[in-house]
């Protein structure tokens, strides 16, 4: 089972989402960035490392979210959610096609990967962390 991590950033009432390569598994599917928890680091050193890299900015790791386990056909993944906050940097996009500042209400507009799918029922129910 491979460990993944996903931040659920949230400023001014709208939520971070990022959309998939074309060249990617799922791609073009949206999603909660994020990437694979690598040996020896933590879900949060994870959050902070991954939306640094992808997006060239820092974050600080706050609550817990919610986790979904999802076997998709090649692997199964254990997904780790956890509410960001954007400390600083300006958004560039290494390694993702888009992102969106989304209203919470229209997340369901959007085709997301299947393990992220729970999260966004849970943000949709008023599920709203920090």
């Amino acid at each position: 089972m491979i460990q993944v991590t996903a931040a659920i950033l949230i400023r001014d009432d709208r939520i971070l989402i990022a959309q998939r390569l074309p060249d990617d598994k799922l791609a073009g599917r949206w999603e909660f960035p994020g990437g694979k928890i690598k040996d020896n680091e933590t879900a949060r050193q994870c959050l902070v490392r991954e939306m640094k890299e992808e997006f060239g900015i820092d974050v600080a790791v706050n609550e817990f979210f919610a986790e979904n386990t999802h076997r998709y056909a090649a692997q199964t993944i254990r997904l780790l959610a956890y509410r960001v906050v954007w400390q600083g940097g300006d958004f560039v996009l290494n390694a993702h096609a888009a992102v969106r500042w989304v209203p919470l209400n229209r997340l369901g507009e959007f085709e997301f990967a299947p393990a992220d799918k729970p999260f966004v029922q849970k943000l949709q129910t008023g599920a709203i962390p920090g």
